[in-house]
C-alpha cells in the first residue's frame, strides 16, 4: 500500500513538474497586489496574481484547479477543430476523468453535460465546469489566500520596495 501511494505520488509530482512553473509575467506594482484584496476578478486577471494564487494552491494541495481553469481558457482560444478535440480530450483526461489524480470537484450534473459534449467536442465543453470551478476558488480558497503568509509577505515586499524608491 506504502509502495502504491509513493508511486502514485511520484506520478503526480513528475506531471506537475512537467507543467510551466507559471505564467510570463511582469513583477506586479503595489497597487496591483492591493487590489487582489478587492476583487477575485482582479486576481485571476492578472498573471502575476494567478502565479502568486496557483503558488498558495499548491501548498492547499488544490493547484489542479487553476490548472483547469488555465486549460479552458487556453482552449477557448482554439478555432482549429482537431487542435480543439485534442485539448478537450487531454482536459477531460487531466481533470474530470476520476482515473486523474488532478481529477476536479464538479456536480454530477456538471459531469453528465461533459461526458454528453464530450461526443462532438468545441472550444465550450466545459465553461460549466469552468464557472464551477472557479466560483469554488472564489468562495473557497480565496480568502484564506489574502489571510495566507505568501499574500502577506508579497504585499509586504512590494510596499517595502516601493517606499524605497
Amino acid at each position: 500500500n506504502e509502495d502504491r501511494e509513493r508511486a502514485w505520488r511520484t506520478s503526480r509530482e513528475t506531471k506537475l513538474e512537467s507543467i510551466p512553473n507559471c505564467e510570463a509575467c511582469a513583477k506586479p506594482t503595489p497597487e496591483e497586489v492591493q487590489g487582489w484584496a478587492q476583487s477575485f476578478d482582479k486576481l485571476m486577471k492578472s498573471p502575476a496574481g494567478r502565479n502568486i494564487f496557483r503558488e498558495f494552491l499548491r501548498t492547499e494541495y488544490s493547484e489542479e484547479n487553476m490548472l483547469f481553469w488555465l486549460a479552458c481558457e487556453e482552449l477557448k482560444t482554439e478555432c482549429n477543430k482537431h487542435t480543439i478535440d485534442e485539448k478537450a480530450r487531454m482536459i477531460y483526461e487531466d481533470y474530470i476523468s476520476i482515473l486523474s489524480p488532478k481529477e476536479v470537484s464538479l456536480d454530477s450534473r456538471v459531469r453528465e453535460v461533459i461526458n454528453r459534449k464530450m461526443q462532438e467536442p468545441s472550444s465550450h465543453t466545459f465553461d460549466d465546469a469552468q464557472l464551477q470551478i472557479y466560483t469554488l476558488m472564489h468562495r473557497d480558497s480565496y480568502p484564506r489566500f489574502l489571510n495566507s503568509a505568501i499574500y502577506k509577505s508579497l504585499l509586504q515586499t512590494v510596499s517595502h520596495s516601493s517606499s524605497e524608491s
